[in-house]
């Protein structure tokens, strides 16, 4: 089967094609191809609490796009999700329908506990030492969802602190509290391994030279938000080889995970390719399967 997903976040789109199959009784999921267009939709509505007109022809022509590879791939379904910029946009489901009326995608605005539900989707904990608890935690454009997993307790929970919006001057302390609070309340002080989702971390993993999926140390991001800052965005670009749209949020970024990291007194972070798109996969073949059991 065949399978595409659609994220539609703060700071860029993606499509993303998997592959799933049963390979020796056991299920694979082969990424075929991901696409990532920088639409930057957290800029308008962190700012003016809508997509201005703009932005929203990108989004809708993207969405366009994304609809011809997908009838291409001929694939089993399709699953599409808006997170933080569409859930604050006054405009957001009036988009929505639009994208709809042009391309026949069934787009869902989701609200934070259903990303932070998706991204876990892809139990990532479950190829690592069972004998620790795991922190998932996704720093997205506008927002970060965090999950604990670990001594039977699973909890979620989607704070308004995203790396657009810290770039931007948009996260309130009162946010920063509230996510401090909830972290010291829920996360042991001992015994907990952080997992990274998304494009930021993976990025800030690429740049500290790690192989072999080692795991990231809080010394080790200490010392690469030092190297970016005393870089400029373009330099980041041409010297470093970050996305543009890459360059100017990744130290934001870096400062959102130390930060959660330090709070929880977590020494290191793995930083496996997976993000919401893989998650959103894990959940289509989760509904294709039962349906085949039915």
């Amino acid at each position: 089967m065949i399978f595409a997903t659609i994220d539609v976040g703060s700071n860029a789109l993606r499509l993303l094609l998997t592959d799933v199959r049963t390979v020796d009784d056991e299920v694979v999921f082969e990424r075929m191809t991901m696409l990532r267009v920088p639409v930057r939709l957290g800029e308008d509505a962190f700012s003016r609490g809508k997509i201005s007109k703009d932005k929203a022809k990108m989004l809708t022509k993207t969405m366009c796009g994304f609809r011809e590879i997908i009838d291409g791939f001929h694939v089993t379904d399709t699953m599409a999700c808006a997170t933080s910029a569409l859930r604050e946009a006054k405009n957001g489901d009036e988009i929505v329908k639009q994208i709809k009326k042009k391309t026949d995608i069934d787009l869902k605005i989701i609200d934070g506990k259903k990303e932070a539900k998706l991204i876990y989707a892809n139990h990532i904990e479950k190829n690592f030492d069972p004998r620790y608890s795991y922190l998932y935690i996704d720093v997205g454009g506008g927002s970060t969802e965090i999950t604990f997993v670990g001594n039977g307790v699973k909890k979620s929970k989607s704070f308004n602190v995203g790396c657009i919006r810290l770039k931007e001057g948009f996260v309130l302390k009162e946010t920063w509290k509230e996510m401090d609070k909830w972290l010291k309340k829920t996360v042991p002080s001992k015994g907990t391994v952080g997992i990274g989702s998304g494009g930021n971390i993976r990025s800030l993993y690429l740049l500290s030279g790690k192989v072999n999926n080692a795991p990231l140390k809080i010394s080790d991001l200490d010392e690469i938000c030092e190297i970016l800052r005393s870089f400029t965005v373009e330099e980041r670009v041409t010297e470093l080889g970050l996305k543009p749209d890459r360059a100017d949020i990744i130290v934001p970024a870096c400062y959102i995970y130390r930060h959660i990291l330090k709070v929880c007194r977590i020494q290191k972070i793995y930083a496996p390719i997976i993000g919401l798109s893989d998650g959103m996969v894990h959940e289509l073949y989760s509904k294709h399967k039962k349906k085949f059991m039915d």
